[in-house]
């Protein structure tokens, strides 16, 4: 306590006070000649002690009451907001120096809660609405936290009602490794894993440790990379396909041509047959290349032509006309059946490939004196529909499911001896699925094969 403090000076008057009362009042209740100095020394001293008891205690009665006030208030502090209570405005003293101390650094206190709050309350929000899957680990391996999307993949419950364990969350030994290394080594680790918990869809798994003053933990971030694969796989048979293609073409006919320079050039009749075989080979380069670069205009997503109402009859001439030369040489029938006049919105150029390339493949891939039937109709839900059926060698079973994609072919010797390129069925589906429709086929071994398209339909102009 310093000298000349309020605190100070009031503990110095409770004790100067009593002691000056004490002696006043003997001074007048005693007479001057009572003997004994001592003895009015004595009740001088009870006197004054007595009363600086009672002025102690009535003054301590205040100072309990303020100091109960702060330590009330700072008891506050640990659950709630600070309670509006300031210093006593009449008070100088050392209390009232507490009380305004705490009451500021309460003050202060609450607006950094309020801050933290606010950014726990954004972090949050974001983690929990990114598509990436977000999931954080104590150093006992429980989860302290998991976003929707995450639970979603995993098929569990979120928010998590407790702290479960990592295996109880994720059953997978993959990510658990993960997490379990930077935890030790207290380094980011970077990871791609396959997760059957997801129903086997592919991650990349970022795992970074998280260090706090009271806790240890890690945190991963587990991108989808499902689709990424499924390209990348995609491009890598693509650009296999398109090598293996090319090169059997180009082999032939550089030999051709080096048997020709070799001197087969000087006899007429090889020289002929050898540059029919170059020619061929060069037509089937050719188409290769054709049929690529649609593609690549279907996957560009460069900007279409504006869709025009197309008949559905005129499409189908168009594609019998084109190919009924070949149907002719192979000795099939073309039957036009049931065409229904019927109209959809399109792009006519594409439409009528489409078309040509389902005629093509029945003609070609049929038996000869067989026959190809096309017919055309509407539907209740008012679609359009394509059927094409042949009487061919049909397509196996465990084939239906994969005749849709780039340079497969169900039986390889006869597509390349028909001069197929794998393509044309590719082309079809994206067609028609760039004019919001479908394309499904059926085919029973031996019997022939269906190819069934479906479209939107559109009413006649008026």
């Amino acid at each position: 306590m310093r000298l000349g403090s309020p605190i100070f000076r009031k503990f110095l008057w409770c004790a100067v006070l009593p002691l000056a009362v004490g002696i006043l009042f003997l001074e007048l209740t005693l007479p001057r000649r009572t003997p004994g100095i001592q003895l009015r020394i004595f009740s001088a001293a009870v006197i004054a002690l007595f009363a600086a008891l009672l002025a102690a205690a009535w003054e301590s009665r205040s100072w309990l009451r303020r100091i109960f006030r702060v330590r009330d208030f700072a008891k506050s502090l640990i659950q709630s907001p600070p309670a509006a209570i300031g210093a006593s405005p009449a008070s100088e003293d050392e209390i009232a120096g507490l009380d305004e101390a705490i009451h500021q650094a309460a003050v202060h206190w609450q607006q950094v809660v309020d801050r933290l709050q606010l950014e726990s309350a954004r972090r949050e929000a974001i983690l929990k609405s990114i598509a990436e899957g977000v999931l954080a680990v104590d150093k006992d391996r429980r989860v302290i936290f998991c976003n929707d999307s995450l639970a979603r993949l995993l098929g569990i419950q979120s928010p998590l009602s407790a702290r479960p364990s990592l295996l109880d969350v994720a059953r997978d030994p993959g990510l658990a490794e993960v997490l379990n290394q930077t935890l030790s080594t207290h380094t980011p680790l970077r990871r791609t894993l396959q997760l059957a918990a997801a129903d086997g869809r592919v991650f990349e798994v970022n795992s970074t440790p998280l260090a706090t003053p009271s806790n240890e933990g890690a945190i991963a971030i587990l991108h989808d990379i499902t689709e990424l694969e499924r390209l990348e796989r995609v491009r890598k048979d693509f650009v296999a396909n398109v090598s293996h293609e090319l090169r059997t073409p180009l082999t032939a006919i550089r030999g051709y041509a080096e048997t020709l320079l070799d001197g087969a050039v000087e006899d007429p009749k090889a020289q002929r047959q050898f540059l029919s075989v170059i020619l061929a080979h060069a037509i089937r380069l050719n188409n290769i290349a054709s049929d690529l670069l649609i593609l690549s205009d279907l996957d560009s997503g460069r900007r279409q032509p504006e869709p025009e109402r197309i008949s559905v009859r005129a499409a189908i001439e168009t594609a019998i006309r084109t190919v009924e030369p070949e149907a002719q040489l192979r000795d099939v029938r073309l039957l036009p059946g049931k065409v229904e006049p019927a109209c959809i919105w399109g792009t006519r150029l594409r439409l009528e490939q489409a078309l040509i390339n389902l005629v093509d493949n029945a003609v070609k891939f049929n038996r000869p004196g067989g026959s190809v039937r096309i017919e055309s109709g509407r539907t209740s839900a008012n679609q359009v529909y394509v059927c094409i059926r042949d009487e061919g060698i049909g397509i196996p079973s465990e084939d239906l499911s994969r005749i849709f994609e780039r340079f497969y072919r169900v039986d390889k010797a006869r597509s390349r001896e028909v001069g197929g390129t794998g393509l044309g069925l590719s082309i079809v589906k994206h067609v028609i699925e760039r004019m919001n429709g479908t394309v499904k086929a059926e085919s029973q071994l031996g019997e022939g094969s269906t190819f069934t398209i479906v479209l939107p339909g559109c009413p006649f102009p008026a």
